[in-house]
């Protein structure tokens, strides 16, 4: 688990309650300390919002010192974390389910969606194939993983979010290039993706693991993963090393976000808390998602960016398979769906 420290300096405070907070009245400074609980994949845009976040914070808080923790990994996996006792003040997910425990727990509240615009999701992101330099094995689109001749490296749907994205996101390929449908018996789909599952040599725990076990163990042919995964990959870890495939049709990634007021009320930090994932819809926030192959809601910024985040026919998975639970009951429990298809036997 990867921990990122952001700390800027300053003095005053407005927004800490009694137990946490010099009076603003002294000139005393202020330490406000958040921790971001996050997806895997999201590290990099976090470590640098962090920063932007801090200097904008600074503005109107000149006595605040701001210091912010990330913490990374499979999405499901976080989110037990959490419901488990890690002091998260903020999470940022990339699965409503994940969200749902907290507020199953008590630690999230049940109207975190209206907290925030646009149903609390700042951006959102969808599912393309990386694969090795001049694609060599001709990847062109979902089909093509279901080859005899095709190796394929994706993470756990079991512990990670953006595996579950994976999986669907091939799945409802499936079901539109056959024209099948969901709640009936989708023959073709479930041969199809039994076959890709088949190719599948790898199941890592999260997206980032996954993507270190086909960029430097060299393992596979093809990495599914997150469009903004694949082209920071592209650029910084593995670069002149893979290209980027979008696939004909895709599945669009939301990636809900909440403050965990059972821990922030306990420690005065709600309105920080607030006021950093409010951040998010700030237009420099939007400008930086872009810049991090994330897809803005502000659709200026994201239509400044169609040169690296270019139109691509997607599909919501509530639309075709219905709501997260019953996504979640079909599919990714103990016997489900996945585990009938992925099954060798």
């Amino acid at each position: 688990m990867l921990a990122v420290a952001i700390i800027l300096t300053g003095c005053s405070p407005t927004e800490a309650t009694q137990d946490n907070i010099a009076n603003s009245t002294s000139g005393e400074s202020q330490d406000i300390k958040l921790l971001n609980v996050s997806y895997d994949v999201s590290r990099d845009f976090y470590r640098d919002y962090n920063e932007l976040f801090g200097t904008e914070y600074l503005k109107t808080h000149p006595n605040s010192e701001v210091k912010i923790n990330q913490s990374h990994g499979g999405s499901s996996k976080q989110a037990l974390s959490v419901a488990n006792g890690l002091q998260a003040d903020v999470v940022t997910f990339n699965q409503e389910t994940d969200m749902n425990l907290l507020v199953e727990k008590g630690l999230v509240g049940t109207d975190w969606q209206q907290a925030l615009p646009n149903g609390a999701i700042p951006y959102t992101s969808t599912m393309v194939l990386l694969v090795r330099k001049g694609n060599p094995k001709n990847i062109k689109d979902w089909s093509d993983l279901a080859r005899n001749d095709v190796e394929v490296v994706i993470p756990n749907p079991k512990t990670s979010g953006t595996a579950r994205y994976a999986f669907l996101g091939a799945y409802g390929y499936g079901l539109h290039q056959f024209k099948e449908n969901s709640g009936e018996n989708p023959t073709k789909t479930n041969g199809f993706i039994k076959k890709l599952l088949a190719n599948v040599v790898t199941y890592d725990n999260g997206a980032r693991a996954a993507t270190t076990s086909f960029t430097q163990r060299g393992l596979g042919d093809v990495l599914i993963t997150t469009e903004n995964e694949a082209h920071l990959t592209a650029r910084r870890f593995a670069k002149g090393k893979i290209d980027i495939v979008y696939p004909s049709y895709s599945i669009t990634i939301a990636n809900p976000v909440a403050v965990v007021t059972a821990v922030t009320e306990k420690s005065g930090k709600t309105k920080a808390a607030n006021a950093y994932l409010k951040g998010l819809w700030d237009k420099p926030a939007q400008e930086l998602l872009a810049e991090m192959y994330m897809r803005p809601n502000d659709e200026q910024v994201l239509a400044a960016h169609k040169d690296t985040l270019p139109d691509i026919e997607t599909f919501d998975p509530v639309t075709v398979f219905g709501s997260w639970n019953q996504i979640m009951d079909e599919f990714f429990v103990d016997g489900g769906r996945f585990d009938q298809l992925a099954s060798t036997k």
